[in-house]
C-alpha cells in the first residue's frame, strides 16, 4: 500500500485548509431525512411485528398503537415535504447553477467496486480513487431514491386502502403491506449495516454536520475531486448575467411544480376517512367503533365452535368432513362421507355401532387415542350421545 498522505499541523493563527463539501441546504435535506427515517422506523417496525413481545412494549412505551400509527404519519409526511424541497433544490442545482451530474452511475462505478472489491480481498495495494461521489455513496443515494418511492406508493395504499380498491384488485392492499414492511426492513438493515459503519465506525465523516472536510479527509476519501479543485476544474466557469436569465425561468417552474406536489400530498393525507379518525370521533353508525380501547394491536381472531347436535344433520356430518374425509372418503376402504357410508363402515365391518358406542370401533380409536385423526371432548361427547340414541339421520 502507498503511504499515506502526511498532513502538517498547522502553524499558530491558521486552522488546517478545508474545502466545501456540503452546503447549509445540503445538510437541511439530510437532518430532515434523518429524523423522519429515524421515526418511521421506530414507529413501523413495531407495527411489523407486532405479535412479538419486544414489538408490543415498545408500542405500549410509546403511547399505544393510535398514537403510534399518528407519529408514523406525521413523519411520513415530513419525509414527502423533504422529498419535494430535495427535487426542487436539485432542479435549481443542475438547471440554475449547472452543476455536473455527479451522482449519476456511470460505467466507472463498475471498475471501482471491483476495484474495491479485490482490495478488500488483498489482491490490490491501494484502494481505488474516487471523485466528488464514490460508487458507495451512490448506491446509498439511487437506494434512498428507489425506497422512497415503493414506500410512498404503498404507504398511499394501505393509508386509503378503500380508495385504492376501487382502482385495483383487493390483492393490491396484502401485497402493498408486505412491500412496505418488507422495503423497510431493508432499509434499517442498510443503514445499521452499511452506512454507520462506512461513515461513522470505519472513519468518522463530519461533513455532512459541520459541510467541511480537511485536505487530509479529501486526500483519503475523494483524491480525484481534490486534484480537480487544485487544478482549478471542478466547477464550471459561471457567467451571473446566464445565472439570473435561467433563475427568472426556473423559478416559476419549481414554483408550479411545488404546488402541484403539495397538492398531491395533501390528496395523499386527507384522502379517505380512516379507521383512525372514526375511533377519535366515535358516533354511532361509524364503520369502526370498538367497544374498549385498542393501547395494543388487536389480536387474531379466534375460531369459533360450530353449533353440534346428536343428529347427523345437526352437523357431525361436517365435523366428519372437516376432520375425517381426507382419510376416510371412501378409496377402498372406510367412507365417511354420507350418513349411509358411515353405518356401512369398511373392509372390517361396522364402525358405528347404533345404540352401542361402547362397542363401536369409532369411539375406541379415538378414546384411546389409537388413532391419528383427533376430535375434542365435546365433539366426543356429541358423538357418544348420537350412537346412544341409535345415530339418528
Amino acid at each position: 500500500m502507498t503511504a499515506p498522505a502526511v498532513e502538517h499541523s498547522p502553524s499558530p493563527g491558521h486552522a488546517l485548509r478545508t474545502y466545501v463539501r456540503f452546503t447549509v441546504g445540503q445538510r437541511l435535506e439530510h437532518l430532515v431525512v434523518l429524523t423522519s427515517f429515524t421515526v418511521l422506523a421506530v414507529t413501523g417496525l413495531p407495527q411489523k411485528f407486532s405479535g412479538v413481545a419486544w414489538a408490543q412494549w415498545m408500542i405500549a412505551a410509546m403511547g399505544g398503537i393510535e398514537l403510534v400509527r399518528v407519529i408514523h404519519r406525521v413523519a411520513a409526511t415530513a419525509l414527502m415535504l423533504g422529498t419535494v424541497l430535495h427535487i426542487v433544490t436539485v432542479g435549481y442545482r443542475v438547471f440554475v447553477q449547472r452543476v455536473r451530474l455527479s451522482m449519476l452511475p456511470a460505467l466507472a462505478d463498475v471498475g471501482e467496486a471491483l476495484h474495491a472489491f479485490l482490495y478488500n480481498l488483498g489482491l490490490r495495494r491501494t484502494p481505488p480513487q474516487a471523485g466528488r461521489y464514490n460508487f458507495g455513496e451512490k448506491l446509498e443515494y439511487w437506494a434512498l431514491v428507489w425506497g422512497t418511492v415503493v414506500m410512498i406508493i404503498t404507504g398511499f395504499m394501505l393509508w386509503n386502502p378503500i380508495a385504492t380498491t376501487r382502482w385495483l384488485p383487493g390483492q393490491f392492499i396484502p401485497a402493498a403491506k408486505a412491500a412496505h414492511g418488507g422495503e423497510a426492513l431493508l432499509a434499517v438493515l442498510a443503514i445499521i449495516i452499511w452506512h454507520m459503519y462506512h461513515v461513522h465506525v470505519r472513519r468518522f465523516n463530519r461533513s455532512m454536520f459541520t459541510g467541511r472536510m480537511t485536505e487530509h479527509e479529501m486526500l483519503e476519501e475523494h483524491p480525484k475531486e481534490l486534484a480537480d479543485i487544485k487544478a482549478g476544474v471542478a466547477d464550471r466557469p459561471t457567467d451571473p448575467a446566464q445565472v439570473l436569465k435561467r433563475q427568472r425561468r426556473y423559478l416559476p417552474v419549481a414554483l408550479v411544480i411545488s404546488a402541484l406536489l403539495l397538492i398531491f400530498l395533501y390528496g395523499f393525507v386527507t384522502f379517505e376517512q380512516t379507521a383512525l379518525e372514526t375511533i377519535e370521533r366515535g358516533p354511532s353508525g361509524q364503520a369502526f367503533l370498538p367497544l374498549t380501547p385498542t393501547p395494543l394491536p388487536t389480536p387474531r381472531p379466534t375460531v369459533t365452535t360450530i353449533p353440534l347436535d346428536p343428529v347427523w344433520g345437526g352437523n357431525l356430518a361436517v365435523v366428519f368432513s372437516q376432520k375425517c374425509v381426507d382419510c376416510h372418503g371412501g378409496a377402498g376402504g372406510l367412507d365417511l362421507s354420507t350418513y349411509n357410508l358411515a353405518l356401512a363402515g369398511g373392509k372390517s365391518g361396522p364402525v358405528i355401532v347404533p345404540g352401542d358406542p361402547d362397542n363401536s370401533l369409532i369411539i375406541n380409536k379415538i378414546v384411546n387415542n389409537d388413532h391419528p385423526g383427533k376430535l375434542t371432548e365435546f365433539e366426543i361427547d356429541v358423538l357418544r350421545t348420537w350412537i346412544a340414541a341409535g345415530a339418528p339421520e
